[in-house]
Order: structure tokens, then sequence, then C-alpha cells
């Protein structure tokens, strides 16, 4: 059965959201629907080279045409984290897929046969909220994608901000100038904290039994776990300080959380809101609330941009 989707009817495109843990793949029929869904583990090419994971899309591309023959896409919209030039379609920098300079729009594009588009993970999961989901009706709204990593879309007086790229990289802000050793080369980054993927490992890495994930270390911490907990609280606590940062710098009418951590709900809103409020003053306060679009997110803001490809070169 087809899976709900809230794009509007349009042309029928690929999407493909690559993760540092994993692929996933999507084709969009004439009616806005998500006709198939695949996931697959990320394989990283240990050259630099995108060659492993272009491989996988060919081969996702492939599954999804052979069961839904009926559906024939005209282009495909591809995300990824990273510091990724959207317009020109070259990732300069992703440190969870090893790359470095690489023209990923170009190459998936020449791989499918079809138009490509190539856009940062969380600008697209933000488009999409944008245009479909939580933040309409705001001019001035910060979406924070928690996942493997963590990031961010801005948008201010209605319009996106991405500086050709490098903004939106909120997981690699300093919340501890003497903190922890981040993939990107600092320390002390807000993703070493508080990404889903940072409060596994912290928990792994202290008790040494790696649990099946962030959520399962929330488990534990509402079972009283005293390390769990704590993992928890110094997650809560940065993520907060760096909201608090947001609200100062760039007074968004609303924070809006998704990617898997989201899902945690109250447990995560609650505190946080707490921390939020006591810590601003005369700041605007931001309403801080979950994403709606879900997981999909990202797989129906690069739909979005591949049919927006389509509109422009028509």
């Amino acid at each position: 059965m087809p899976l709900p989707s809230s794009l509007p009817p349009g042309a029928p495109v690929f999407a493909f959201d690559i993760g540092g843990t994993d692929i996933k793949a999507a084709l969009i029929d004439d009616t806005g629907r998500l006709v198939g869904l695949r996931r697959k583990s990320t394989i990283v090419s240990n050259d630099g080279t995108a060659d492993a994971v272009l491989g996988q899309v060919q081969q996702l591309a492939a599954s999804l045409t052979r069961d839904f023959p009926g559906v024939t896409p005209q282009a495909v919209g591809l995300i990824a984290p990273g510091i990724i030039d959207d317009a020109e379609g070259i990732v300069h920098r992703a440190v969870n897929l090893n790359w470095t300079e690489v023209a990923v729009r170009q190459l998936a594009g020449a791989a499918l046969g079809l138009p490509a588009t190539f856009s940062h993970d969380a600008r697209a999961a933000g488009a999409a909220e944008f245009e479909l989901g939580a933040a309409r009706g705001y001019d001035d709204v910060v979406v924070i994608v928690i996942g493997t990593g963590l990031s961010c879309s801005l948008f201010l007086g209605g319009r996106p901000h991405s500086a050709g790229g490098f903004a939106g990289e909120l997981g690699h802000s300093i919340v501890d100038p003497v903190g922890l050793p981040c993939a990107c080369g600092a320390s002390g980054c807000l993703e070493t904290l508080a990404s889903a993927g940072a409060i596994a490992r912290r928990y792994g890495l202290a008790t040494g039994t790696p649990p099946a994930g962030a959520r399962a270390v929330l488990a534990f911490a509402e079972a009283g776990d005293p390390i769990a907990r704590r993992v928890w609280k110094d997650a809560l606590d940065a993520l907060a300080l760096t909201i608090c940062q947001l609200a100062a710098v760039l007074a968004p009418e609303t924070i809006m959380i998704g990617g898997g951590l989201a899902q945690a709900g109250p447990a995560l809103f609650e505190p946080l809101r707490q921390r939020v409020a006591a810590r601003l003053s005369f700041h605007r306060h931001p309403l801080l609330v979950p994403a709606v679009l879900g997981e999909n997110a990202g797989l129906l803001g690069a739909a979005l941009k591949a049919r927006a490809l389509l509109k422009e070169t028509a």
C-alpha cells in the first residue's frame, strides 16, 4: 500500500536521503504519494569518493523502478549532511561520509540519467516543514534535525538562509571549549553531546555496553540508571544553551526539532522548554515544537527540490 505523504500532485521523482548510518530512498508518484520506501546501511568509500554511495543509489533506484513499473521518475533529489553548496551541487566536506569536494549532483545525475538536485539534509527537511508542515505561517524559523549528527535550517524574513552551504552547522557550534573532540577537528561541539549518535556513544563508552540507540539511553534514564541520566542531562543542557544562543542572535518565532530524537516527545520537549525559559530574559522566547512531517521530512524536501528543478527547466 502507498505510504501517506504530504506532497501535492506533481511530477514523479526519486528522493534519496544519504545519512552517515543509512540511506533512505523513495519513489514519489504524480499524486504526491510515497509509493515505495527503501533503506540500506550506508557504505562509505575509504578513498573519499562518493563511489560506494552512488552504487547504492543506483541499486535502490533499480529496485524501485522494478517494483513500480507504472511510475516513471523525471528527476532525482538527493540530500546529505555536510557543508553543501546547493546551487552548485557540491559537498565541500561531509565528515560522516568521508567526502571532500565531491560534485555529487553531477555524478548522481550521470549515474541515474536524470536531472538531479543535491542539498543539505536539514535544509531539505526544513524546507518541507516550512512549505508543508509546522513552520507554515511563520517568517523567522529554525528547524533543528537531530540524528546521527545535528544540524539546522534557517528561515529569516520568510526566506531560506544557507550562506553558500556554511549556515546551519549547528552541531559544530561550541558549547564546551574544553569538551570532547569532534570528528570535524574541533572540541566541545554540540554534536558531541546532543546528537542521537553521541548520546548512544557516550553511554556505551561509560558502561562498556553499547545501547540500541539514544532512545534506549532515555529509557534507561527514566528507569533510574545514573549514567544514562547524566548523559541525557548533558544533552539537554547543551541543546538548551544553543537554543538560547539562537534566541539571542536570530530571535526566531519558533524552533522546531525533528529527526529520530524528536520522537522522544515530552521527555525531550518538557525539560528543554523549562531550561530555555529559565535562561532567557528580555529575549523573544521561541516556541519549541516538534516537527510534524516525521522521519521522512528530508525525503519530502528532496522531492520538492527535484520537482522545483523540473519547473525551472521547463
